[in-house]
């Protein structure tokens, strides 16, 4: 009899160990000990900044570790195969910026579809672009810059940070809404674009406000126009892009926190809630306000409804462009 009970226990007690070894990973405990947030550029610039500052307030939050990771390459591409394909427990998540959305406009046979492969967080905010030109280019407003790419079509340049980055779309938005002739140059990063703009190389870019305004500040760049829908505290006397007599034109530089699909309710529920909560504190904002960032929050759900609109309005203009994925 003994030895039957002994059996007993013993049979029993490998099965719970076996069920305890295939639970899903969604169904373990929240948050986890550790937390990863994926930044899918270098180190330095918005996106990194926005990982860090996440992953700080989650900790602070959640009472767990985060670590930011930077894995860098195909405009965002790497950062977000590795985060698709992560377990969707709340343990990895990944800082995306504009570029997400339209990578598949441009590259051929992604290993992931950029909205379906993903669950929606949190939209973190969005940051102003400036359009700024040379000295040397003879415009003084973006009315005078138009008419002078109509009157010499091809010979305007402007620079960006690659393409799809939010410079390049910008730029392309513009050629789409005034049908002018204006060459795209683009560069493996937007500082190397800027510096090619300040030698005078390339006629104009659309760059952050937050590494454009200093060089117009010292006379450097000539500042025309804002792409957002208002004008930017940081350069109020500076018309927008609308109010530069371009009706409907309007960009932003934009980040978002995403997790793997299929993230459970409650977990992206929480985290969401801990970071709109962030975004609304006086002591979370103060440095990132000052760059220029306008914070936005809101629901999974409003993100994801801006993911698809986004996604939407750069297929139609890069169509209308003949662009084709390389």
């Amino acid at each position: 009899m003994k030895s039957s009970i002994a059996e007993f226990i013993l049979t029993t007690g490998l099965i719970a160990g076996a069920m305890m070894a295939v639970a899903p990973a969604a169904a373990q405990k929240f948050p986890p000990k550790l937390i990863r947030v994926i930044v899918p550029t270098t180190p330095g610039g918005a996106v990194d900044a926005f990982g860090r500052g996440i992953g700080h307030r989650l900790e602070q939050a959640l009472g767990t570790t985060a670590v930011v990771e930077n894995r860098a390459g195909g405009n965002g591409a790497i950062g977000a195969t590795f985060v698709a394909k992560a377990a969707p427990d709340g343990s990895t998540l990944l800082v995306i910026f504009a570029s997400h959305v339209v990578n598949p406009l441009f590259t051929k046979n992604l290993s992931y579809e950029p909205i379906s492969d993903f669950t929606p967080i949190v939209h973190i905010g969005n940051i102003p672009l400036i359009l700024v030109t040379h000295p040397s280019i003879p415009v003084t407003s973006l009315k005078s810059l138009i008419a002078l790419a109509k009157s010499k079509p091809g010979m305007l340049t402007f620079a960006s940070g690659g393409v799809g980055s939010g410079g390049h779309l910008s730029g392309e938005l513009l050629k789409y809404m005034t049908k002018i002739d204006i060459v795209h140059i683009a560069y493996k990063g937007n500082a190397v674009a800027l510096t090619d703009v300040l030698g005078g190389h390339v006629s104009m870019m659309f760059d952050t406000i937050t590494t454009g305004l200093p060089h117009v500040r010292q006379g450097k760049l000539r500042l025309l126009a804002v792409t957002s829908a208002e004008r930017a505290p940081q350069a109020p006397d500076t018309q927008t892009m609308i109010e530069a007599g371009l009706a409907g034109y309007e960009t932003d530089a934009w980040y978002a926190l995403l997790g793997p699909v299929q993230m459970p309710r409650d977990i992206v529920e929480r985290l969401n809630s801990e970071l709109n909560k962030a975004f609304n504190d006086q002591s979370f904002r103060a440095n990132f306000v000052a760059q220029g960032v306008r914070f936005v929050g809101g629901s999974p759900e409003q993100l994801d409804a801006h993911m698809r609109s986004e996604s939407k309005r750069w297929a139609d203009v890069i169509a209308a462009s003949g662009m084709k994925p390389e």
